[in-house]
C-alpha cells in the first residue's frame, strides 16, 4: 500500500459507507478488528462480495486482506462506471449492494449500467421495490437527471435461494446541487406495491387487504398494486412482501417495506407493514429512517454552498455516521433540534467535490 494519510476505523459496522466515503474522498483505509471474537472471524461473504463489487466499479484500487479477514486495508482507484454485473450472495439482497453504489454511480467516468443478481428483498436490506420508488427521487433532489435514472426488475428473486436480476442505469454529474429540504408538507396519498414469487395470487391480495384496514383509517387517498411473477421470472424460492410510500403535498417520500417470513400471515405482513409506514409518518423529516445516511453524505460532497434538511429522530447508525464524515471529511454538521415537530435540522456547508472523472464530450 502506498503512503499517504490512512483513515483507520475498527469493527465491521458501516462497512460499505466507509469504503463509500475512502473512494470519494480518495483516502487510503485500513479497518482493523473486524468480528475478532467471533465463531467465524473476519468478513462475511457479503462484506467480501461488495470488495469484489467495488474492484469491478473502479480503476486501480488496491485491496489488501489479512489472512484472518479481520483487517482491510483499501486504497481507492478511479471511478469507471460502463457494464458491470455482478452476482450478489443471498445471504443479503441486491439492496445492500445497490444502495451503496447509487452513492458512487454519479462521480463515474461514464454511466453506469449494472445488473445485479440475487435475492431482491428481505428483512434486513433496502427492497429493489423501495430503490426505485423512493431512493432514486432522492437522488433528483441533488441534480442527478431524471431521464437517465432506470432501476429495471428483470427477474425477481425470494429469500432465500434467490434467482432475482435486477438492471440498474446512472447517468454521471459533474457535481452536485445544494438542497434546502426542511419543509415536510401533509401527506396526501400512500401508494404501494404487493409482490408475489411462486406463491398463490390469494397471499398478495389478503395483504392488500389487511393493508387497507389499517391505512384507510388514517387516509383514504391509498392505492396498491399487486405484482406476482411467474415461471422463470419468478426465481428460486417461494415469497411475497409488501413496500409502501407515503407522499407528502411537498414531495416529500417516506416509505416501510415487509417481507413474509416462515410462519407470518398475510394479515400480520399487512398490518405490521402498514403500522411501521405510519410510525415513519409520526416521526417526521423529509427522509425517513432507511434513508438518513445518503443526503447526509451527498451534503458533504457538494458545491462550497449550505444544504439543509429536516430529518425525523435520528438513529443511532446515522449518529455514528456523522462522526464518520467528521474524520474522513473533516466537515461537521450544524444540528438543531425543533421541539415543536420533534425533528431535526442538519446544516452544512459542501467539500466543493467535483467529478474529475467524468468524461468530456
Amino acid at each position: 500500500m502506498a503512503n499517504g494519510p490512512v483513515v483507520k476505523f475498527e469493527g465491521h459496522g458501516s462497512l460499505r459507507q466507509r469504503l463509500v466515503m475512502a473512494t470519494l474522498g480518495n483516502k487510503i483505509l485500513r479497518i482493523d478488528k473486524i468480528r475478532p471474537a467471533s465463531d467465524t472471524p473476519g468478513l462475511k461473504d457479503y462484506e467480501a462480495s461488495f470488495l469484489r463489487l467495488l474492484e469491478k466499479l473502479t480503476n486501480g484500487s488496491v485491496l489488501e486482506i489479512s489472512y484472518t479477514g479481520t483487517s482491510i486495508a483499501y486504497k481507492p482507484g478511479t471511478l469507471m462506471g460502463g457494464k458491470v454485473r455482478h452476482e450478489c450472495p443471498t445471504s443479503r439482497s441486491v439492496g445492500y449492494f445497490l444502495e451503496a453504489v447509487l452513492a458512487l454511480a454519479p462521480f463515474c467516468k461514464q454511466p453506469l449500467a449494472l445488473t445485479l443478481t440475487g435475492v431482491t428483498a428481505n428483512n434486513i436490506d433496502l427492497s429493489v421495490d423501495t430503490i426505485r420508488t423512493v431512493t432514486l427521487m432522492h437522488l433528483r433532489h441533488f441534480g442527478v437527471e431524471a431521464d437517465g435514472i432506470e432501476l429495471k426488475v428483470v427477474k425477481r428473486g425470494s429469500h432465500p435461494n434467490g434467482g432475482g436480476e435486477v438492471f440498474f442505469r446512472c447517468p454521471v454529474v459533474n457535481s452536485l446541487t445544494p438542497v434546502m429540504l426542511t419543509d415536510e408538507g401533509r401527506i396526501k396519498r400512500i401508494r404501494g406495491i404487493v409482490y408475489s414469487t411462486r406463491v398463490s395470487p390469494d397471499l398478495p391480495n389478503r395483504t392488500m387487504s389487511s393493508i387497507r384496514s389499517v391505512i384507510n383509517r388514517y387516509i383514504p387517498d391509498i392505492y396498491l398494486y399487486t405484482d406476482a411473477f411467474k415461471g422463470t421470472e419468478a426465481g428460486k424460492s417461494p415469497g411475497y412482501g409488501a413496500s409502501l410510500v407515503a407522499e407528502s403535498t411537498t414531495g416529500v417520500l417516506l416509505s416501510a417495506e415487509l417481507t413474509a417470513e416462515s410462519g407470518a400471515t398475510p394479515e400480520d405482513v399487512g398490518q405490521r407493514v402498514a403500522k411501521q409506514l405510519l410510525s415513519e409518518i409520526r416521526k417526521g423529516g423529509n427522509f425517513d429512517s432507511a434513508h438518513q445516511w445518503l443526503p447526509l453524505l451527498f451534503m458533504v460532497v457538494n458545491s462550497e454552498d449550505v444544504s439543509k434538511i429536516r430529518l425525523g429522530r435520528l438513529t443511532d447508525f446515522t449518529i455514528q455516521y456523522l462522526r464518520d464524515l467528521r474524520k474522513v471529511f473533516g466537515v461537521m454538521f450544524k444540528i438543531k433540534p425543533d421541539p415543536e415537530n420533534k425533528t431535526v435540522l442538519l446544516t452544512t456547508v459542501g467539500i466543493g467535490y467535483t467529478n474529475v472523472n467524468k468524461k468530456r464530450t
